[in-house]
């Protein structure tokens, strides 16, 4: 069986040299990236997770971030110094998935590594059958109930893996309204604090972003002010 393969991109040397020996640990095979042109040099369709430093000389990991969304949904971990919403808020809209501020045990980065990684293992044991029966759709959007397969009036879309969990979760129960806390808990599978309000609505306008007609004006994710969010399943 392969092994799950992590791509770490981050220009400080003891960092990359500690996170390398704590992966390759639990069996992760791994490489490095001193530099965000570099990592996006290294990054195939065998990577399964992306660990990328925000503050790099040269290519930003806002930049890297936005260049590897141009081919890839590999999900994607910021590490970074900077510890302000602001800053975590542009990670995200950058199209990343988690966000960890230095410093930072090996435990917690171990234990967002495996949560990132378990969602994606889903998307990437897809199989080419494709069978009618593993779709769902109303309202015009078409999504696969196993992999990261989305269409929008015939049109695929490309969302992160993030994006997809939280749209499959919504359409599986159509009209239900989700709050924060449910979409965390459910989505991300970790214990939820107001804190997190923010990561979910940077997930929720990026994914509206790529599938409303109208962003500004959504009818398929809608907004219960006050309560959460639901799919809006008689939307046409």
């Amino acid at each position: 069986m392969d092994r799950e393969q992590v791509l770490i991109v981050e220009d400080e040397a003891d960092i990359r040299e500690g996170v390398r020996i704590l992966l390759e640990s639990e069996n992760y095979e791994v490489k490095e990236a001193a530099s965000g042109r570099q990592g996006l040099e290294i990054l195939n369709d065998k990577t399964d997770l992306v660990i990328l430093d925000v503050m790099m000389p040269g290519m930003s990991g806002i930049y890297t971030c936005r260049e590897i969304r141009k081919v890839s949904n590999v999900p994607i971990l910021f590490l970074t110094a900077k510890v302000q919403e602001s800053d975590k808020l542009i990670g995200l809209m950058a199209g990343g998935d988690d966000y960890l501020p230095k410093p930072f045990s090996y435990a917690e980065l171990l234990g967002r590594i495996k949560a990132l990684l378990r969602r994606y293992k889903v998307y990437m044991g897809k199989n080419a059958g494709g069978d009618a029966e593993t779709y769902l759709e109303m309202g015009g959007i078409r999504i696969h109930q196993s992999f990261n397969e989305v269409y929008v009036k015939g049109e695929e879309k490309e969302i992160t893996d993030i994006e997809y969990h939280i749209l499959l979760l919504m359409m599986q129960y159509p009209g239900k309204i989700f709050s924060a806390q449910n979409l965390y808990e459910s989505v991300w599978q970790e214990p939820y604090f107001y804190s997190c309000n923010s990561t979910i609505m940077v997930h929720i306008r990026n994914l509206r972003v790529k599938i409303e007609p109208d962003p500004k004006n959504p009818r398929y994710i809608r907004t219960e002010w006050g309560k959460g969010y639901k799919f809006d399943a008689g939307s046409e």
